[in-house]
C-alpha cells in the first residue's frame, strides 16, 4: 500500500473517531489544523501530556478535531474554515502555512501555532512578547539552522563540493530556509544545487539532476509535503547513495542518513500546555510566542556503512541518538 494511500486512510478514520469522541464530549473541543499527514501516535501523547501540565486534568478523553492537508497547501483554507464552522474552542496548527490559514479564518477563536519559521517576519505575530489579538505559540526556527546543516554535513562528507537544497515552492517557508542556507554554504565554500518539488513526480526528477550534477551531499527542507513523501525520499537517496541530511529524526528512523531539527515531541508539549492555558481562560495576547531551543542530531550507522561512510567519533559524541 502506497504511503499516500495509507495517510488518507488514517484521515478517514481519525476524522470519524475525533467527530465520534466530539459527540461524547461535554467539554470544549479542540481544531487542529496540519499542514502535512495527521502527526504520529507519540507526538499527539507528547501535545496531550502538554495539555494536562496547561491544566487540563481530562485531557486523556478531550475531544479533537484534526484536519490534514497531507502536503496539498491549498486545501489549508477550507480545512480552517470547517473548523471555525464546527464552532471549536481553540485551533492548533501544526507549521506555517497551515498557522497562516487559522489566522486568516477567524479572529476570535484563539490559535495557537507551532512554527518552524520567524513569526514574525512572516506575518503569524506582530511581536514575539506581545503577539496581541486572538494568536500566539511557539516557535523553534527551522530557518535559522542552514549553517548548522551543512557544518554537520560536511563533518561526515568533508570532500562535498556541491550541495543540492530541496525546497517545496508552494511552502511559504522555503524561500526564508533558502536564505540561511546560502551565506552558509558560501562561507563553508561550497557550491548549491537548489531543487524544487511539490508533487512525488518533481522529486523524482530532482533525484536525476542531482545525480546528473554529480551533487556530493543534499539536505532536504523542512516541508510537510515532504513528510508525507518520507519513504520516497529516502529510497531515493539510497538508490542514488546521495548522503542525505534530513530535518526530523523520523526520516532517519525510516533508514535516512542523518537529521537535525527540532525535537517535535518537546515542540508538541509545548504547544498543548499554551491549548491548555487558553482553555484554562488565559488570552494569546497575554502568552508571549515560546522560542524553543531544543534541537537534536541523530545517525544512522547503518546507513552510513551503505554509502561508504566513515563517521567521525567527534561526529558521534554529539548525536543525541544513534541508530545501528
Amino acid at each position: 500500500m502506497k504511503w499516500r494511500v495509507l495517510i488518507a486512510l488514517i484521515g478517514v478514520i481519525g476524522a470519524a473517531g475525533t467527530l465520534a469522541a466530539r459527540g461524547q464530549a461535554s467539554g470544549p473541543v479542540i481544531g487542529m489544523l496540519h499542514q502535512g499527514p495527521t502527526p504520529p501516535a507519540q507526538l499527539m501523547s507528547a501535545f496531550r501530556d502538554g495539555l494536562r501540565e496547561g491544566g487540563l486534568a481530562e485531557a486523556a478523553t478531550i475531544a479533537i478535531e484534526d484536519r490534514a492537508a497531507n502536503g496539498q497547501y491549498g486545501r489549508l483554507p477550507a480545512l480552517a474554515a470547517e473548523l471555525v464552522s464546527h464552532h471549536v474552542a481553540v485551533i492548533a496548527s501544526d507549521f506555517l502555512p497551515a498557522g497562516l490559514a487559522a489566522k486568516a479564518a477567524t479572529q476570535t477563536i484563539p490559535v495557537v501555532f507551532l512554527t518552524g519559521s520567524d513569526p514574525v517576519a512572516s506575518g503569524l505575530v506582530p511581536s514575539l512578547n506581545r503577539p496581541t489579538g486572538n494568536v500566539t505559540g511557539i516557535a523553534f526556527m527551522f530557518t535559522r539552522l542552514g549553517a548548522k546543516n551543512l557544518e554537520l554535513l560536511r563533518e561526515l562528507v568533508p570532500k562535498a563540493a556541491v550541495v543540492g537544497v530541496l525546497i517545496n515552492p508552494s511552502n511559504p517557508n522555503a524561500e526564508p530556509q533558502l536564505m540561511d542556507v546560502e551565506p552558509a554554504a558560501r562561507a563553508l565554500g561550497q557550491e548549491l544545487l537548489v531543487m524544487r518539488a511539490k508533487t512525488d513526480k518533481e522529486i523524482e526528477e530532482s533525484f536525476a539532476q542531482l545525480a546528473q550534477s554529480r551533487v556530493d551531499a543534499l539536505v532536504v527542507s523542512a516541508d510537510g509535503f515532504f513528510i508525507g513523501q518520507q519513504d520516497q525520499l529516502v529510497a531515493l537517496a539510497q538508490r542514488y547513495g546521495v548522503p542525505t541530511m534530513y530535518p526530523l529524526s523520523q526520516y532517519v528512523t525510516a533508514g535516512g542518513l542523518m537529521s537535525y531539527g527540532a525535537k517535535l515531541a518537546e515542540a508538541f508539549r509545548q504547544t498543548g500546555i499554551y491549548v491548555g492555558r487558553v482553555l484554562k481562560g488565559e488570552k494569546p495576547a497575554d502568552l508571549p510566542v515560546l522560542q524553543s531551543a531544543r534541537f537534536e542530531l541523530v545517525l544512522n550507522l547503518k546507513t552510513a556503512k551503505a554509502l561508504g561512510l566513515t563517521v567521525p567519533p567527534s561526529l558521534l559524541a554529539l548525536a543525541d541518538e544513534v541508530i545501528e
